[in-house]
């Protein structure tokens, strides 16, 4: 170990999060540095296919049962009961708890044993139910508004925000001062691996879609503006990368997938690790998204890549673009607004260059994830501090 910092060496870091691979993709940097830095650093979650590897670097794990797809009462409640056996059990010095269920848990459990360990919560998207109007979402909202305002009512916190428009929100309901809150537009992006190569200009234009495969995510707005867009120029190539998410009621089907390819629209690459090669050999990458988004990460990868994006007007998804000089953004679920944008950019290679390489800057500036890594170190050290006033 390295670089120990005797001011917080043994300081007990906790995070609490939803699973494990989304713990790595999400925020396994800011955690390796925690460690390096000389904090004794558990992870709490639901664990698949990566506990051994997180093991082996050192951290301390628990199970944490966290279904992404909502259980029923009691089985809540359990979960509930768990995330506060885990505070009792590791006593941490600092709680940073990541997603929507895993911040009002924790916050929940903080309010009931009445603690004031330091909570910083991470907000990565607010979901459907502060955007839509429908008699059951406005229902969800006043449920969900009630729990914020209890969970986020710990003394010492601090609320990370991804995109303004959960920041407002989010103010508003649980009555957030400026102390409260700090803007960090997503998990950032290595610069060192999605670097930048120019475009292959030889080759006939393809497009990139890559994320879960959620109805939410845009993907039946991804194939009909496919659809249109091979109407005209038939050579364009369409990529779908990801895999159905079969914990989620509102997966693509991989009957559909199928469909699909047979038709000739898409081509399938399932799950892939080696984003930065696809994303270099693309020319566009689409994220037509109406998730209730942080800021997606895919966005900030590509934009790292130096390639031209089009995505929605959607929260988050707006903030990974600067509208017209990095990408286009278009209304959520307009798959012929989604179709025009694209045969801009597919018809006009200089714009679309150019907006690749301002993209590149634009992540140089804002998604280096040495600079997110080190956002959360000192969000730690300030929250310490403030609590041993």
């Amino acid at each position: 170990m390295e670089d120990l910092n005797s001011d917080i060496l043994g300081f007990k870091l906790l995070f609490i999060v939803n699973v494990d691979w989304f713990f790595i993709s999400h925020r396994l940097p800011i955690a390796k540095e925690a460690l390096n830095k000389g904090y004794k650093v558990t992870i709490a979650c639901k664990f698949t296919e990566h506990r051994k590897y997180l093991e082996d670097m050192g951290f301390d794990l628990i199970e944490v049962p966290f279904s992404r797809s909502g259980g029923g009462v009691f089985s809540e409640l359990k979960v509930l009961k768990k995330v506060k056996q885990v505070l009792d059990i590791v006593k941490p010095d600092i709680v940073h708890a990541i997603t929507i269920k895993p911040v009002l848990y924790t916050g929940l459990a903080l309010k009931s044993t009445k603690s004031n360990v330091p909570f910083v919560a991470a907000i990565s998207g607010l979901g459907y139910v502060f955007t839509a109007d429908s008699l059951r979402a406005k229902f969800t909202r006043f449920i969900a508004s009630v729990f914020y305002k209890v969970a986020l009512s710990q003394e010492f916190k601090r609320v990370i925000f991804q995109n303004t428009s959960d920041e407002a929100i989010l103010t508003r309901v649980a009555k957030l001062d400026s102390n409260d809150k700090v803007l960090i537009k997503g998990s950032g992006a290595d610069l060192s691996v999605y670097n930048f190569k120019p475009e292959n200009l030889n080759k006939a234009p393809k497009v990139a879609m890559a994320c879960r495969l959620l109805k939410e995510k845009g993907v039946y707005q991804y194939i009909e503006a496919a659809k249109v867009v091979k109407a005209s120029h038939p050579d364009v190539e369409f990529l779908l990368i990801g895999t159905p998410d079969l914990e989620n009621p509102n997966t693509v089907k991989q009957t559909e997938i199928e469909q699909w390819v047979n038709e000739g629209i898409i081509n399938y690459l399932g799950h892939r690790n080696d984003i930065p090669d696809v994303f270099s050999e693309s020319n566009i990458v689409c994220l037509p998204s109406f998730y209730g988004e942080g800021v997606p990460k895919v966005l900030i990868e590509a934009a790292a890549c130096g390639r031209a994006i089009v995505t929605t007007n959607n929260p988050g998804c707006r903030d990974a673009v600067i509208e017209g000089k990095t990408g286009l953004t278009v209304p959520v679920r307009d798959s012929i607004k989604l179709a025009e944008a694209l045969i801009q950019l597919i018809d006009n290679t200089n714009l679309r260059l150019n907006m690749g390489q301002q993209a590149r800057k634009f992540a140089e500036q804002e998604f280096d994830v040495n600079s997110v890594v080190d956002k959360h170190l000192e969000i730690y050290s300030s929250i310490l501090a403030r609590c041993e006033q």
